[in-house]
């Protein structure tokens, strides 16, 4: 077999990757400045949901740019393989781009109403779509060129753009917050990073004009020009199908777990739960964004000397052994005070399990006005976590906080002015009694030990970098030349988008559930021990298959 360098006419291999890591790193950044302002983004566009509801709202309109992503895969996925992946990846960033801009220029909700966060959604769900196009672009772009003794290591510098795109979000959050002040950027400074991706979109564009069609792809062109149906044999010809599942539950549905869990659960959990401030938080994933940007490269390299299933593998085991140990470790070292307060004076929630409802209001519609409901949902705003007993049916619940129980009060039938002040009467008392038992409103700068929680963190990272390394590779060396972008872009988009995209929003749900906050890693685990097993049975070795082959 000729090798795709050797006969490859046109720009350079290193124009290739630059090229495809710089656009695919453009629309990163896109997607991560908008995860990164959730909690700003909440109060501008959902401003009468409160700021409980706002936030989830916020973390779901997130997540609602992922839910798309399966629907860009597929429409874009058979253009790439029915015109080619040049001029497919080409539009898709311009389109991530666009909607980009246009969130920076949205008037809020107190400038037009309900129309700005609808307005929102819309860009978000465009944002989504572009995505779901473009990793399969560049990852196959790039792999059709690679020599196959470096594919992994090529293609690595493609995964590694989610972490340029992390470091250039964050970067620019910070400074311009430097540069304009924290109550100037909470106003409107939190528009300009959004403005930016004009620019950004501008460079990547004309950097991408310069690149060729994949050799690969011309290839195929030139020796089986017959009619392709990228679905019908992609999704309904077994041969292919199966591979698709494979890789959807043996690979795609851990990264998302994995890697959205060490990048965003993460930092929901330091900033929401442990009470660790924002910019702090923003440092902190920062840094360690920088130090595992690397990994990405490494892991890939090692992969074409070792194979991609057992580095892929090493990740996700990293990762169940790591989840929960790490987040009780990260605990103690962002905000000791409230592990000792969790230590030595427990929260239980002492009521009727037939008043209690779920702690978890999407639209912001469930009263929550039985003393039970109006118990749990002060403790699960103020991030505390707390154990549940049963209380004798009918009576009212009491929150024990140590050795101090705190009464609650019934609200259901009461008025809606009588049940806010009832509300805010149990919440004054349960927070006194949290104070003196001595939990803290906020993380102390001056006990956060830093250097341990970059630790934990870089765990988290060498994990997830593990997984993501190798898998573009992995994913297009599962399938052939005529349904690769199509066959590989759904997988790769329902773990992301699915699995990934909805994590965030998931966890806070099963940690509302339960009033543990470690509870919800389970979503992270389940999903992950679920792909090791598919894994180690069902994904074949790939590392050097021939990429030219037109059918499996």
């Amino acid at each position: 077999m000729t090798d795709a360098a050797e006969t490859r006419a046109g720009p350079g291999l290193k124009t290739v990757v630059t090229a495809s890591a710089a656009g695919t790193a453009f629309e990163w950044y896109d997607f991560f400045v908008f995860g990164s302002l959730t909690t700003i983004i909440a109060r501008h566009f959902f401003a009468d949901a409160g700021e409980t509801v706002a936030y989830i709202m916020a973390l779901l309109t997130f997540g609602l740019g992922f839910v798309v992503r399966p629907l860009g895969a597929l429409v874009f996925g058979w253009f790439g393989d029915r015109t080619g992946r040049k001029t497919t990846f080409l539009v898709t960033i311009t389109l991530m781009g666009l909607a980009t801009v246009a969130i920076g220029l949205l008037p809020d909700y107190g400038q037009i109403g309900i129309a700005a966060p609808i307005l929102l959604l819309i860009m978000r769900m465009l944002q989504g779509f572009a995505l779901g196009g473009e990793y399969g672009g560049a990852a196959i772009y790039v792999a059709e060129h690679s020599p196959p003794k470096k594919r992994g290591l090529l293609t690595g510098w493609i995964q590694t753009t989610a972490a340029f795109g992390l470091i250039g979000a964050l970067s620019v959050i910070l400074i311009t917050r430097q540069i304009v002040g924290v109550e100037a950027f909470d106003e409107w400074g939190w528009r300009i990073p959004f403005l930016l991706s004009a620019l950004l979109l501008a460079v990547s564009l004309w950097i991408r004009l310069k690149l060729n069609e994949s050799p690969a792809y011309q290839r195929m062109e030139a020796e089986g020009g017959e009619r392709r149906a990228p679905y019908k044999e992609a999704f309904f010809q077994w041969s292919n199908g199966r591979f698709v599942l494979i890789a959807l539950f043996g690979i795609m549905i851990a990264q998302g777990a994995v890697w959205y869990c060490g990048y965003f659960y993460t930092r929901f959990f330091m900033e929401r739960v442990l009470k660790v401030d924002t910019n702090t938080v923003d440092q902190l994933v920062l840094a360690v964004t920088v130090a595992s940007a690397g990994l990405y490269v490494f892991f890939g390299w090692l992969s074409d000397r070792l194979g991609r299933k057992p580095v892929m593998l090493f990740g996700m085991i990293l990762a169940l052994v790591a989840f929960f140990p790490g987040f009780h470790a990260l605990t103690k070292a962002a905000n000791p005070a409230l592990a000792e307060a969790q230590a030595s004076a427990p929260v239980t929630v002492i009521a009727d399990p037939a008043t209690c409802a779920l702690q978890f209001d999407p639209i912001g519609k469930a009263a929550f006005a039985s003393s039970c409901d109006i118990a749990k949902s002060v403790l699960s705003n103020a991030g505390v976590s707390y154990g549940n007993a049963e209380a004798i049916a009918g009576s009212a619940a009491t929150v024990r906080i140590g050795a101090t129980e705190v009464a609650s009060v019934e609200g259901a039938g009461m008025a809606p002015a009588a049940l806010k002040a009832a509300r805010t009467d149990v919440e004054t008392r349960i927070k006194a009694a949290l104070v003196q038992a001595g939990y803290p409103a906020k993380a102390d700068p001056a006990r956060i030990n830093m250097p341990l929680v970059f630790a934990i963190l870089m765990i988290f990272m060498v994990a997830a970098t593990a997984l993501y390394g190798p898998q573009a590779a992995a994913l297009v060396e599962l399938f052939p030349t005529r349904v690769r972008y199509t066959a590989m872009s759904l997988p790769y988009n329902i773990g992301t988008g699915w699995v990934g995209g909805l994590l965030p929003a998931a966890s806070f749900a099963l940690v509302a559930a339960s009033g543990n906050i470690y509870f919800g890693l389970w979503y992270s685990v389940a999903f992950t021990v679920l792909a090791v097993i598919v894994s180690l049975i069902w994904l074949p070795e790939t590392k050097g298959r021939d990429l030219d082959r037109i059918e499996t």
